[in-house]
């Protein structure tokens, strides 16, 4: 009889084109396994309302996984601890997993598994799931390499799993992993039969809207694809919905033909951003430029932080996108753009002060997306031109007609349309600001006056374009016209411009 090998999800979880289950299938008898960590869900980019996704995903996928004949083997608790157990229990003498890039907490915890399985006699075979490449050399070539892995054919699932004579244990609820409770009413549900028919959703009527509506939060939601969580958490593959928008391209004209090439051209992007952090997980700890470490102050403004992550800055576009993204778990990537710009440069936040603070409002948290775009945002790259978004301009832009701003900043329903995005220069002001809605933290025109003296003072600096020319080496995208982002590169000296360029070419307007 074959060894049992034993299968571990993390963010995959599914069984379609899942190349770590077709291989550890392909051997012989599979113990499907998902580790509810709680260390990893005590980290500060955590939440409740994430669990509640994966919680719903491992319902469906251990449903899917019974009917082959072996539902999901579920465990709570250390993950060396863990697979030792269920490897003593049924004999196994392999793991199979897909690699998982990640921040240090997760890589610290694959080095003690590797550790472990080597002493303990068992092989640990990693597969990737995505066009990431682990221990990459070089960028140049990459991009080639991505699309290699996203037109070949996908890993069927197997037709039938042995049974384990293994209790499958409960799915845990949050309070069991130390999480607080998230009330998120508007919440996008887990599964992947809810990512399939996002998928289904997005092919049939968003594609033709996507390049004209994924701006505003307006119309974000309906013509983006909302399949963000789905890829996050690995219910379905990054190559099955690529194919799947290649598929639907080649019939497709007009608007619609458009709206898939834009959407295709972001999954590659998607990967694009994942390759810089497992390249360099420390992202979420250290400013990739060095230089930048000076740029705030390392400990934020306390009262700024508090008003910021509530939705109380007095700025309302602003207020009024944190607070949807509160109660959805979900927003445009424009306005995720504008929120981290606003906290960096307008009320000069540290973004590792910040950053955690929307990775625990997204449902679709990504570390790969997150932390390279939290630091691209906030200027601490030194490739990437700083862009300080507006937010009055944006509010005024996004929401013409104040639907938006007044349905989540309710206080505001009275103030007239010219005035709705600058409260403080209504007449009546005085019986609004600061009872019913707090006065601006900032003026937001001198703030980012003050800012874009700083950023472009430090970017003119001795020694700083040298090292973002090895940080271009490391990270930046190559010559590929649909991959590249033109301002990927290091900066020639120069004066600050003195007001935000009409459009950043090379500004990712990255959103699924």
């Amino acid at each position: 009889m074959s060894v049992p090998s034993i299968l571990w999800f993390k963010r995959d979880l599914r069984l379609a084109d899942h190349p770590a289950l077709a291989c550890a299938a392909a051997a012989g008898p599979v113990v499907p396994l998902y580790i509810a960590e709680p260390e990893g869900w005590a980290q500060p980019d955590a939440s409740g309302r994430q669990w509640a996704f994966v919680a719903e995903g491992l319902a469906e996928l251990r449903a899917d996984l019974a009917v082959l004949g072996q539902p999901l083997i579920v465990r709570r608790g250390e993950a060396v601890a863990v697979l030792s157990a269920i490897a003593r229990a049924t004999g196994a003498a392999r793991i199979v997993s897909h690699e998982e890039t990640g921040l240090p907490c997760s890589w610290a915890r694959d080095r003690r598994v590797a550790a472990w399985a080597r002493d303990a006699g068992l092989d640990w075979l990693e597969l990737p799931q995505s066009g990431v490449v682990r221990r990459l050399r070089s960028r140049d070539g990459w991009a080639a390499r991505r699309d290699g892995f996203v037109a070949a054919a996908q890993a069927a699932p197997p037709v039938a799993l042995a049974p384990v004579d293994l209790e499958p244990g409960a799915i845990p609820p949050a309070a069991a992993l130390g999480l607080a409770a998230d009330r998120c009413a508007g919440r996008q549900g887990g599964g992947r039969a809810r990512g399939l028919a996002a998928l289904e959703r997005f092919l049939d009527r968003g594609a033709a809207g996507y390049r004209r509506g994924m701006s505003s939060p307006l119309t974000a939601s309906e013509t983006c694809s909302r399949l963000s969580p789905h890829l996050a958490w690995g219910t379905l593959s990054v190559r099955e919905v690529a194919q799947a928008a290649q598929a639907r391209a080649e019939g497709a004209a007009g608007p619609a033909k458009a709206g898939l090439a834009a959407f295709a051209a972001r999954l590659a992007w998607r990967d694009h951003f994942t390759q810089k952090l497992e390249d360099a997980p420390w992202m979420a700890e250290r400013c990739l430029h060095p230089m930048t470490e000076a740029l705030r102050p390392r400990q934020p403004d306390a009262l700024r932080l508090a008003a910021w992550s509530a939705g109380e800055t007095g700025l309302p576009f602003v207020d009024a996108c944190l607070r949807a993204l509160a109660a959805t778990g979900w927003i445009n990537f424009r306005m995720r753009a504008m929120l981290i710009s606003v906290a960096s440069y307008h009320l000069w936040l540290d973004w590792r002060a910040t950053g955690p603070v929307l990775a625990r409002m997204f449902t679709d948290y990504d570390p790969g997306i997150h932390w390279p775009q939290v630091q691209m945002q906030s200027g601490t790259t030194g490739i990437n031109l700083p862009r300080i978004y507006n937010p009055v301009k944006q509010g005024q832009d996004q929401d013409p007609d104040g639907r938006f701003t007044r349905r989540w900043c309710p206080e505001l329903a009275a103030v007239p349309d010219r005035y709705l995005q600058t409260p403080w220069t209504w007449p009546e002001a005085g019986r609004l600001l600061g009872r019913r809605y707090p006065e601006p933290l900032v003026d937001p025109a001198a703030a980012a006056r003050a800012a874009r003296d700083a950023v472009w003072g430090l970017r003119a600096r001795p020694g700083f374009a040298e090292a973002a020319a090895e940080i271009v080496r490391q990270h930046a995208s190559r010559a590929d016209p649909a991959r590249r982002f033109v301002n990927d590169r290091a900066p020639r000296p120069r004066r600050a411009p003195t007001r935000a360029p009409k459009r950043d070419a090379g500004q990712m307007e990255f959103d699924l």
